[in-house]
């Protein structure tokens, strides 16, 4: 068993949580209670999620930051809450997050030059130069081949605000994937095993 694991297992064991299971399992209309109890806030977050996603008009309202090129402004494991309006214009000194075609881990960074086609369409036509507080050159080099600029196609949502340190169990999540599964199967043991006596 892995070394962050081995807590938790003392945990469940003094709550006595294995001895509420089996009963939960035994009784099936308690079982099946529990289930839908564990469906409904699943459902839940689910719901909160679309929303966020509609009111934000971006499809990731949330995202983590993964690395330190922005530390000074942000560090490793803040969140940032994320919008994608088109009443305003892209300046310098504004943060997006973009997703370059070929990578699958969306660039926080910060924009040092914006160029639009007319002063009237925010968002139609415009091009960004980007680069990381801690980094000393432009993002030129973690653009697709041929990619000279951040367009439109590219952004995910400009972040609105920040939470420092509270994406670390993101983070923490992706460097351990036990932990992961140790955590959500853990909740889902406790969610069926939470009954009233």
């Amino acid at each position: 068993m892995p070394f962050f694991l081995e807590p938790l297992r003392e945990w469940f064991m003094n709550l006595d949580v294995v001895a509420s299971i089996h009963a939960t399992f035994k009784n099936t209309r308690v079982f099946v209670h529990s289930v839908l109890s564990l469906g409904m806030v699943l459902f839940s977050a689910l719901m909160i999620w679309r929303f966020l996603t509609a009111v934000t008009c971006s499809d990731s309202p949330i995202v983590v930051v993964l690395s330190g090129s922005m530390e000074t402004g942000m560090f490793r494991g803040d969140l940032l809450l994320l919008t994608l309006l088109d009443t305003e214009p892209y300046t310098a000194g504004m943060i997006p997050v973009f997703k370059v075609d070929g990578r699958d881990i969306p660039i926080v960074h910060r924009i040092i030059q914006s160029h639009r086609d007319d002063d009237t369409d925010y968002g139609e036509d415009f091009e960004l130069l980007t680069k990381g507080d801690s980094n000393s050159v432009a993002d030129h080099q973690l653009y697709a081949p041929g990619q000279k600029w951040v367009e439109r196609r590219h952004m995910i949502g400009v972040a609105k605000a920040f939470l420092p340190h509270l994406g670390r169990v993101t983070i923490l999540m992706n460097d351990y994937p036990y932990l992961k599964f140790g955590m959500l199967g853990g909740l889902a043991l406790l969610a069926i095993a939470n009954r009233d006596e």
